[in-house]
């Protein structure tokens, strides 16, 4: 896993509906993200995964949030990974702790799902700014994230959702060349089954959609190989 690629938020929460709420706008607004129901197994996952951001329930069975983020902040590997606490505590007493253990960012629930993509965003832009991007260029293409609109020169380009996330891949990537079973696993994800020919048939789409008006294609097809996004062309 590279810090070219989607950020990976790992949510920390006990309570399914909240876990599925953030979940659900992570996920739309890019992200990918794992949801952990406890603490004990957030601290496995995180030591395996190495998230760039987790998103830390005060309270947790067995082990508090707060907890956590202490064992996170004492690790080597993990104490740089940022952290936003969220917890039903609104009191500043309970802010200051949770700022003191270690968190980055504090969020009162109820919260909005809008704000908190905002916060999150927020947080990377000060601890990684390079995941917290949303405008891409390449050449004369433009790919703004928040908008989801894509121009080429002074036209807009359509495109559909797995066309966008391909272009997006390349554009984080250019000059890299990927197979199509790391296009699968990093476009489609690890637990879809989708089989190999499926992506050539979306670089088709995504060729197409870039190339409307003649212009050089910047899709190179590298033979046994795979695909990237020619700098030559740009």
């Amino acid at each position: 896993m590279t810090l070219a690629q989607r950020p990976f938020v790992l949510i920390v929460e006990d309570e399914p509906g909240i876990a599925e709420l953030l979940k659900y706008n992570l996920d739309k607004e890019g992200f990918r993200t794992t949801v952990s129901a406890n603490g004990e197994d957030a601290l496995l996952i995180a030591e395996e995964q190495t998230p760039h951001l987790i998103l830390l329930d005060w309270m947790l069975p067995h082990i508090s949030g707060l907890e956590v983020c202490r064992q996170l902040r004492r690790s080597t590997k993990l104490k740089d990974i940022p952290i936003i606490m969220l917890t039903a505590r609104g009191e500043e007493s309970d802010r200051v702790r949770g700022l003191n253990s270690g968190a980055d960012d504090y969020i009162v629930k109820p919260f909005s799902p809008t704000e908190l993509v905002a916060r999150v965003r927020a947080v990377l832009r000060r601890t990684s700014p390079i995941l917290s991007e949303e405008v891409l260029r390449f050449g004369n293409v433009v790919m703004d994230l928040a908008s989801h609109r894509v121009r080429r020169a002074s036209r807009d380009i359509h495109l559909g959702p797995t066309e966008f996330r391909l272009l997006r891949h390349f554009l984080q990537h250019p000059g890299r060349v990927f197979s199509r079973e790391q296009l699968l696993d990093l476009v489609w994800g690890h637990d879809v089954y989708v089989e190999l020919r499926t992506v050539d048939v979306h670089i088709r789409r995504l060729r197409k959609a870039l190339n409307e008006d003649g212009d050089e294609d910047l899709i190179r097809t590298v033979r046994s190989a795979g695909y990237a996004i020619d700098i030559k062309a740009a």
